[in-house]
């Protein structure tokens, strides 16, 4: 029965943290945002996030959040979420779920603890700005 199950692969689908200017924080911040460079719509596009790891020997998480987008169109972005500052030191987890037609997508993304630094950026596609990508 296992054999019967096909799982398809995400394909050009990601989430990129991108550092932005915040005039209500009046510093940058970082930003997640959900990535559609395919040619197809995202449709019912779940994403659930959260941070967890180990900070001076002593283990944090963070509650969990839920995102929620009817529709993400081809070679489009949309924002997720902020990522606080305190929580970069954490691995932070991307869930995402979504449908192409009838067919359901599900991958989850990582970003390692201090990943999300300027010195790991690279130029994120459709949004031509420089931000910490995870395929």
């Amino acid at each position: 029965m296992k054999a019967d199950i096909t799982i398809p692969e995400v394909e050009n689908v990601f989430i990129a943290a991108v550092q932005e200017w915040s005039d209500d924080f009046m510093e940058k911040v970082w930003y997640a945002y959900l990535v559609n460079d395919s040619d197809f719509n995202i449709e019912s596009a779940m994403v659930v996030s959260k941070a967890f790891g180990t900070i001076d020997g002593e283990m944090k998480k963070t509650s969990v959040l839920r995102h929620a987008f009817v529709e993400v169109p081809a070679v489009s972005v949309v924002k997720i979420e902020m990522v606080e500052k305190s929580l970069l030191a954490l691995n932070n987890e991307f869930m995402l779920t979504y449908f192409i037609g009838n067919t359901l997508y599900d991958k989850k993304f990582i970003f390692k603890a201090n990943s999300i630094n300027e010195n790991n950026t690279e130029e994120v596609p459709i949004l031509f700005v420089d931000g910490v990508i995870v395929r």
